[in-house]
């Protein structure tokens, strides 16, 4: 495997692991599939709709997310937001989430020395 592929399969991992607090910390308000995708793809985060469709079902799932569906307009949409268990997990998760940066960052400033 090359350098390059190397990179590409570590970039998914670390991208993998962080795209449920991505998720989670955007559906404060109920928002649709789509409308999450735009939200994400506006601050760099790009996911496609065949992996935040399952995501979205597995957290709902978990209890973390609510739906409802909205039929008023042309095209029925499903919304997705915070449940009250969703609100906590996000919380610790972004506690989590500053405490590995502040240590990631220590570690590769000592690296870079």
């Amino acid at each position: 495997m090359d350098r390059a592929e190397l990179v590409a399969n570590f970039s998914q991992e670390l991208r993998r692991g962080t795209l449920i607090l991505c998720v989670l910390a955007n559906l404060k308000e109920p928002t649709y599939g789509y409308g999450l995708i735009e939200m994400l793809s506006k601050t760099g985060i790009s996911i496609e709709a065949n992996t935040l469709y399952p995501l979205l079902r597995r957290l709902e799932g978990q209890g973390l997310l609510a739906s409802t569906w909205n039929t008023e307009g042309a095209k029925p949409r499903k919304y997705y937001n915070l449940t009250g268990l969703g609100e906590e997990v996000l919380g610790e998760l972004k506690t989590h989430w500053h405490g590995m940066v502040r240590s990631m960052n220590e570690i590769l400033e000592v690296s870079d020395r």
